[in-house]
């Protein structure tokens, strides 16, 4: 997965070489939570079941085994090609030690990175109600009813909106 120019400065100097590391040397290709293989392209259920045609059998969102699922495969049923990705099990991109990274597919790096979405989706939303409430006074409890216009004098265009007034 490439890097935000502007998280670049986060990451140590060899990470593409640690990634390298941990994704196709210590993984050896495979996801290390499901076990799908990278590069390739996977056929699954949606719900996490997948079939691993290197082994000819049927697996769960945690790589292990499973029965054959007796629905329609072929209705439920979709190819998704695989990419492995260098996760940050502790979510920071400055530590590069080998047990703080995992080799993950992007469904389970999603699902891992799940809960650190919400808080900082969390934590940007009280931000803007912060800020909100600092600028434009106290806000109610419900809705969105403290965002107000933006002021005529904070627009980039506010000249050409006083040109008529002159």
């Amino acid at each position: 997965m490439p890097i935000r120019p502007e998280h670049v400065f986060l990451y140590p100097i060899d990470w593409p070489q640690v990634s390298q590391l941990v994704r196709f040397v210590r993984a050896k290709g495979r996801c290390e939570h499901c076990a799908r293989p990278h590069g390739q392209k996977v056929f699954h259920l949606g719900d996490g079941r997948w079939w691993d045609r290197d082994r000819l059998c049927w697996r769960n969102g945690r790589g292990r085994r499973v029965q054959r699922p007796v629905e329609n495969i072929l209705i439920q049923g979709r190819w998704t090609p695989v990419v492995l990705a260098c996760a940050h099990l502790n979510h920071d991109p400055s530590d590069s030690a080998l047990h703080q990274l995992a080799a993950l597919c992007q469904r389970c790096h999603m699902i891992y990175d799940g809960p650190e979405h919400r808080r900082r989706r969390w934590m940007n939303a009280h931000y803007r109600r912060a800020l909100g409430d600092l600028f434009y006074g106290p806000y109610p409890m419900r809705g969105a009813d403290w965002i107000t216009p933006t002021p005529i004098s904070m627009l980039d265009d506010s000249r050409s909106l006083y040109a008529h007034i002159r």
